[in-house]
């Protein structure tokens, strides 16, 4: 019988911009990652997609190990050289991600750079547009990470997608059924919102979860405000942020939710460089242990 607790599985992020994606599988696939995003940084280097879909496959061989996302980051919506290179991944991925074994791609919106979120809208209507067709004819599905890459409502860079209210716009401007969201606490914990509330609400277009979590230094804010010197949050790494992960796949659960949960590394303060893999081998055993363990009576 198959495993219901797998209905949710627990998995990290591969760099794919430099070609070493499957290499990096290989190096990890035994410390017990259920899935892997390979992810493109602003561009895919001119990487033949379909290949490196058969060699991320050939390196997972036959463990129990899915791809069911591919992550292409940057700003698909203006017209610098790696813009238009981000835009062109984009396409590249929704195209290929079958080779993956994938059925989403997700980023970010893209933003007309250091201009109020709604001055983005016309540019986002008319790229995710096209870009929403194209995936449908394909069957893949876009999620928008909820990240504001140092953004807020009046100005920034990358993306719009970065606060519900934001979320209302864009899911009107594009009301397909597969764009949605890659969600995870931690993007909304920097902006003091409650992460729970959100699965409640929007869980029928999150189609896949990072693993990143947060601190809030609350003793901070009360003596310095969010707009000090001082911060007065950081990112972290599942299992050492403030996120219940019990209460959070129990929420997704609830709403019917199954999908791939992949760790967002490389942003703890502590558990970085040469303790970044402790970290990460740390988030994946307690997202396990959240998400309930892997045996599963069988009733016969």
């Amino acid at each position: 019988m198959s495993n219901p607790a797998k209905s949710i599985r627990i998995g990290t992020m591969v760099s794919a911009t430099k070609g070493e994606a499957a290499k990096r599988i290989a190096e990890i696939a035994d410390l017990g990652f259920e899935s892997f995003e390979p992810f493109f940084w602003q561009t895919t280097n001119g990487q033949d997609l379909a290949e490196l879909g058969k060699r991320c496959r050939e390196a997972i061989g036959d463990r129990d190990i899915t791809i069911s996302t591919l992550g292409m980051f940057g700003n698909p919506l203006e017209d610098t050289d790696i813009d238009l290179q981000t835009l062109k991944g984009w396409k590249d991925c929704i195209d290929n991600a079958h080779h993956f074994g994938a059925t989403c791609v997700a980023g970010f919106t893209g933003r007309i750079r250091n201009r109020p979120l709604t001055d983005s809208l016309p540019r986002y209507r008319k790229v995710w547009r096209e870009l929403a067709a194209r995936a449908a004819d394909r069957g893949v599905k876009i999620a928008f990470e909820n990240c504001a890459m140092d953004g807020n409502w009046a100005t920034g860079d990358w993306n719009i997608a970065h606060n519900p209210d934001a979320w209302e716009l864009i899911f009107n401007e594009t009301p397909d059924d597969h764009i949605g969201l890659e969600w995870e606490p931690c993007h909304q914990m920097v902006y003091l919102i409650e992460p729970l509330p959100q699965i409640r609400k929007w869980a029928h277009k999150i189609f896949h979860v990072h693993g990143k979590d947060a601190t809030i230094r609350w003793d901070i804010i009360r003596e310095h405000g969010i707009f000090g010197k001082e911060k007065f949050v950081f990112m972290r790494t599942p299992g050492f942020g403030d996120s219940n992960w019990t209460d959070i796949i129990s929420e997704l659960r609830l709403a019917g939710w199954s999908g791939s949960i992949d760790i967002e590394g490389w942003h703890d303060p502590v558990y970085r460089d040469a303790l970044e893999m402790t970290g990460q081998v740390h988030a994946l055993n307690h997202l396990k242990t959240c998400r309930g363990g892997d045996f599963v009576a069988d009733p016969a």
